[in-house]
């Protein structure tokens, strides 16, 4: 035993010095292309599910008057992807419009007049409108949105009394996402522009200056695998260039005045007063190790000629931050507005030094600055766990949320910030405990048009909305919640056979409630429903109409299962069949979509997830689409992996995953809906991690498809998912969880599909070609496939749709026609 350990080790920690030497890599298959290499189509069936129009979404005024109705585009052209993108610190950025490259958009707005239903579109919208950053004016009279063009981002104004739009400036610069904001005034935005002395971009020259390089002063500095780092000063100067901005006031009018000096603007956020700016801007030195945000920043308000009334703090780059997922940087961080007051800033730093290792009683202290913002900030909380958010009501309310990973407790309290009373406890629970999630507060726009809690009865009654997870399954619910007593009372709870989602309450009695409902065969549409009559009842009016986008899927049969792993853990999982299907029909072919998940306790790590009442929707990355070829579905099976009290849950990563899998496999097996010898297991990013594991350490599945995953894990040395631990402190962790240290177990077909362009960190895409190698070379039967300009989720229209292709063949070849038994052994009698 500790022979082959050792052996592993040393392979494991041989191939982390090759990726450490390396500085690129050549992302191509060692097989040769196949000679229609073009994009391929899967059966009709699937190529209209995947064209189906996306549901629109919905947004109400804070008035209670309109239903903002928005229309989302079907998937892009893969052309759409080709056009030049940088990718430069973390960000992905499309230079000819100064905008994120693959940022998502609308297509077009309407209203919906809940008085009447009568609908009324926008118009005065350009063609072709691409629309991001929708912005509702504080008093609720207008809406404030970008289109982003080819060659430009132009700002827009949409009055809802007139449904109509106009355009207001163009030149904004989007690069680092900030959004425009509207001031206190409702006549008045705030964003950033393209800085009209930009001048063009850096040239390149195919000369080097001089070499790259890096040095170490001595100080730790681990770093998780992130993608799209600068790498070179060419990249700096190209990543300076397109950051810079000028920050600019435009009125309704079309008036566009500059505020301040042009710089590195990363966020910028009025003052609910509209009084003040806080301005937070890059500046050297930058970092080839770890992405923007954490490059060196200085946070100020500004009033709203551009003149500095206080700088808060000036951070050094953060590239010595502790892996753990609770370390944080010291000095000022979370530097936001007091949503209900004024003017006055608020912000959270560390009192342990920012590492979760070091033995502290208190963690973070939550201070306020009021404007004029002189002298030093007052305490609102100290907190014994990390800081988790802050939810803002009024000087006598506002909700601190504090949070610890490695024991997975989380605690919500109540604090006045307007006197200095102390804080009392609400809620004191693990964040994996889903049945005893009490839900998150509800929350309205006060007359500054900024978020704060919603209460009633003169602020002693808070409302709050949860998934209402039980042992039945999710049942959203609405609760009216007394903060003096700490009691609650329950306005409403979805009941069979729908799933209802509470989604704002329209009137201050709270007693109308707008929520969306579903059921497995109709698709999600929005409803107001009277609570004067009790929970789960009161009178229904439908406000929406939306069609089933998938008729194809109508008639599949959906059930949630329970069922036991071998050492007492529940487990549960979404089982769909055809429609018309039935067990007198015999077992299915079955495909199982999979994603692990960590858990500190077995009793958390059992409880039921999912619904068996929502909506069955097909799209791009949804399985469901199987169900169309005649093959059963078992989604999300829970495959917990448990490390309760000192163990961590990876200790015994492999042995808890294919205990999960052969239960999985036994339970639908026994109910006659799967044939054994014809189950295959598939999964995206870490469920592509769990699919190579099962084939590598189990004999239960047919074949396998693993989308953008992982496969080497000393490729990610300072921790990956929930693992917190680096290779160099638990290097048989790394070897054991590596389906690459175990590639001559693979007997199974694997499919592997990875997206060229992966910016997802712990996913490059030398992960799949490492891994194809290394199963090519031990003559385990396996495809590569490569997508074009494809990130870690798959965009175009062309991609998506050869991934359909791929893997139809893939299941049927080896899943649904998969030779008896006898052929096999033959055929493999016969192999040299």
């Amino acid at each position: 035993m500790h022979l082959f350990r050792s052996q592993r080790l040393r392979l494991a920690l041989g191939t982390l010095a090759l990726t450490i030497s390396t500085t690129a890599v050549a992302i191509a298959a060692t097989s040769a292309p196949p000679a229609d290499g073009a994009y391929r189509r899967p059966p009709q069936t699937l190529v209209d599910i995947i064209d189906a129009p996306p549901t629109p979404g919905v947004l109400p005024d804070p008035h209670g008057k309109w239903l903002m109705i928005l229309d989302r585009p079907s998937l892009p052209p893969i052309a759409e992807l080709a056009e030049r993108e940088l990718r430069l610190g973390g960000l992905r950025i499309r230079p000819r419009n100064h905008a994120p490259s693959r940022a998502g958009y609308l297509t077009g707005l309407r209203l919906l007049r809940l008085a009447d239903l009568s609908e009324h579109r926008i118009s005065g919208l350009p063609e072709g409108a691409r629309i991001t950053n929708f912005q509702l004016s504080p008093d609720g009279s207008r809406f404030a949105f970008t289109n982003i063009r080819p060659d430009g981002v132009e700002l827009w104004v949409a009055e809802i009394a007139t449904a109509e739009a106009r355009r207001l400036a163009g030149g904004l610069n989007l690069t680092a996402s900030t959004e425009p904001r509207w001031l206190a005034d409702s006549r008045t935005l705030v964003c950033t522009l393209v800085d009209p002395g930009l001048g063009p971009e850096p040239p390149a020259s195919d000369v080097p200056a001089g070499p790259v390089i890096r040095e170490s002063a001595g100080h730790a500095a681990p770093a998780r695998t992130f993608q799209d780092l600068l790498k070179s000063a060419y990249d700096e100067s190209l990543f300076e260039h397109y950051l810079t901005s000028r920050v600019a006031k435009v009125t309704l009018d079309g008036k566009v005045t500059p505020v301040g000096a042009p710089g590195m603007v990363l966020d910028l956020a009025p003052s609910p007063d509209g009084r003040y700016l806080l301005v937070q801007t890059l500046h050297r030195p930058f970092s080839y190790l770890v992405p923007a945000d954490r490059f060196p920043r200085r946070i100020e308000v500004w009033d709203l000629d551009g003149k500095v009334v206080r700088t808060v703090a000036d951070l050094p780059l953060e590239e010595e931050i502790p892996i753990a997922f609770d370390a944080v940087a010291t000095g000022p961080r979370e530097v936001s507005w007091r949503e209900d007051a004024p003017a006055t800033l608020a912000w959270v730093e560390a009192l342990d030094g920012g590492d979760p290792g070091h033995e502290a009683a208190e963690r973070d202290r939550a201070v306020l600055l009021p404007a004029p913002f002189q002298g030093e900030p007052a305490t609102l909380a100290t907190l014994a766990y990390r800081f988790g958010g802050i939810q803002w009501g009024s000087d006598g309310l506002a909700l601190v949320r504090e949070e610890w990973w490695k024991t997975r407790k989380t605690r919500t309290w109540v604090v006045q910030p307007g006197s200095k009373a102390a804080p009392k406890l609400l809620f004191d629970r693990s964040s994996e405990d889903r049945y005893a999630d009490p839900g998150e507060p509800l929350t309205t726009r006060d007359a500054r048009g900024r978020t704060v809690l919603r209460t009633a009865d003169g602020g002693r009654t808070l409302f709050l909305a949860g998934a209402g997870a039980s042992s039945e399954g999710d049942r959203p619910f609405l609760d009216a919640l007394d903060l003096a007593s700490g009691k609650t009372r329950r306005l409403f709870r979805s009941t069979a056979p729908y799933y209802e989602i509470p989604i704002d309450l329209l009137d201050a009695g709270g007693r109308q409630l707008l929520q969306r409902r579903e059921s497995v065969d109709q698709p999600p549409n929005y409803y107001v429903r009277d609570l004067s009559t009790g929970a789960g009842g009161g009178q229904l009016r439908q406000l929406t109409h939306f069609p089933h986008p998938t008729p194809q899927l109508a008639g599949i049969h959906k059930e949630l299962i329970r069922y036991r792993r071998a050492d007492g853990v529940q487990l549960t999982a979404t089982l769909y069949t055809p429609a018309g299907w039935k067990p007198a029909d015999g077992p299915l072919p079955m495909l199982m979509w999979a994603y692990p998940q960590e858990f500190k306790s077995a009793d958390a790590a059992g409880q039921v997830t999912d619904s068996p009442y929502r909506f069955a929707r097909a799209g791009a990355g949804s399985p469901l689409v199987w169900l169309t070829e005649g093959y059963a579905l078992l989604d999300n099976p829970s495959m917990p992996i448990v490390g309760e009290g000192a163990k961590e849950p990876n200790d015994t990563y492999v042995q808890q995953l294919v205990a999960s899998a052969q239960a999985a496999v036994d339970e639908v097996v026994r109910r006659g809906v799967a044939d054994r010898r014809r189950i295959a297991i598939g999964g995206h990013s870490y469920g592509a991690f769990t699919t190579a594991n099962l084939l590598a350490h189990s004999d239960l599945f047919a074949a396998g498809i693993a989308e953008s995953g992982a496969y080497n894990r000393t490729l990610t040395p300072f921790g990956f998912q929930a693992e917190e631990r680096d290779i160099w402190h638990a290097p048989e962790i790394y070897v054991q969880m590596s389906p690459f240290m175990y590639a001559d177990k693979v007997k199974h077909p694997l499919l592997m599909i990875h997206g060229q362009a992966d910016n997802n960190p712990g996913t490059d895409p030398i992960q799949s070609e490492r891994f194809f190698n290394a199963l090519k070379g031990n003559g385990a039967p396996a495809r590569l496939v490569f997508l074009p300009l494809e990130a870690h989720g798959y965009r175009g229209r062309e991609s998506v749709l050869h991934v359909l292709a791929e893997s139809h063949d893939w299941l049927e070849k080896y899943v649904k026609n998969r030779p008896a038994e006898a052929q096999e052994g033959k055929a493999a009698a016969a192999k040299p």
